[in-house]
């Protein structure tokens, strides 16, 4: 009985905390949308898409919205790891900017095939039939805006991304082994440097005792001994700036492996959100498609019923999207700013 007790007891405990994980994400993303950020990148989406002449327009929010800007990063003398993290961002938010593009082609059209699904709604029944059947083969014949986001684009970039971070993190876990075994070689080192100058000083005590010529001797051999001491002291520094440089390279690489690793995450999540709308996309041009060779009534009506039914639900997917990239926006350069603040404030 108290077994089954206990076994309860933690898988309660364990529901909790996955609820409550559940629920911290939730509230993380709320507080994201609420912040001043977030809400820029969106007024700045929605002032670019509201003068959008046409579906074939180009979005162009990295150039506006990237931070720090690329040519600020581009003039900086880092390493070469470094670099290659600040260009793997910036290819981030160049396939959030292409998908944004295909976001608003796909409204658009969607918008135009619910105009027309309005129409069969309010006008006599045999008026806008030939209408729809012309805007539902133009509709087929358009090509999906999301199929152009190629999901082996998605594998290449992700691919290379985990190369990037392996890269990172194997060149911060070197550096972390040279500095462990340096600081060994330091004890090892200053223990012999004490044990060996604590002899030389008594061997030259016992000189100076037993010989006179040693007196004279001993000043000049302690002297040397003070300039041994003061190289010694000299080269641990230079050690120590060498390891203190050491140092801040392996806590810059280890920023930007934490930074790639999240650009991985929100490719893969933007990746599964694009297929799954791609699909919503191609089902309705196959149902439409089915609906102009066919040409029968019932057909149509189907057609339209299905379109109102699924209407709601796909545009919110869309919205959902749309959200998700404009967060991906966010926590690049956040990401970026983490990297940039930890190159600037070591160099000072």
């Amino acid at each position: 009985m108290e077994m089954n007790h206990v076994g309860r007891s933690r898988r309660k405990e364990q529901e909790e905390s996955s609820f409550c994980g559940t629920t911290n994400t939730k509230i993380e993303y709320l507080e994201a949308f609420r912040t001043k950020s977030y809400v820029e990148i969106c007024n700045k989406a929605q002032e670019e898409l509201g003068n959008a002449g046409s579906a074939s327009f180009k979005m162009h929010l990295t150039e506006y919205l990237l931070e720090p800007p690329q040519e600020i990063v581009a003039n900086m003398k880092v390493h070469r790891l470094l670099v290659d993290y600040f260009e793997a961002s910036l290819e981030t938010c160049r396939c959030c900017d292409t998908i944004l593009q295909a976001i608003h082609q796909t409204r658009l059209a969607y918008a135009r095939l619910a105009s027309v699904v309005k129409l069969n709604q309010t006008a006599p029944y045999d008026q806008p039939q030939k209408y729809i059947h012309t805007e539902l083969s133009s509709f087929v014949l358009q090509n999906n805006p999301l199929s152009t986001i190629i999901p082996e684009q998605f594998r290449d970039v992700h691919h290379r991304y985990i190369i990037l971070l392996r890269m990172l993190t194997s060149k911060k876990e070197k550096i972390q082994r040279t500095l462990a075994i340096k600081r060994v070689c330091k004890k090892v080192g200053g223990i012999g440097l004490v044990v060996s100058q604590s002899l030389l000083l008594v061997a030259l005590l016992v000189f100076a005792v037993h010989s006179i010529v040693g007196l004279v001797a001993a000043p000049c051999m302690a002297s040397f001994v003070g300039l041994a001491i003061r190289k010694r002291f000299k080269r641990s520094r230079e050690r120590l700036n060498r390891n203190s440089k050491s140092m801040r390279l392996c806590e810059q690489l280890d920023v930007a492996a934490k930074g790639v690793f999240v650009l991985i995450n929100e490719l893969d999540t933007m990746s599964r959100m694009v297929k799954r709308l791609d699909g919503e996309v191609e089902h309705c041009r196959e149902v439409a498609g089915i609906c102009v060779k066919n040409g029968k009534c019932e057909i149509l009506k189907r057609v339209v019923k299905e379109f109102q039914d699924n209407e709601s639900s796909f545009l919110a997917m869309l919205e959902e999207l749309e959200e998700h990239i404009y967060l991906c926006f966010l926590t690049v350069n956040r990401s970026r700013r983490l990297v940039m603040k930890e190159i600037t404030e070591k160099q000072r």
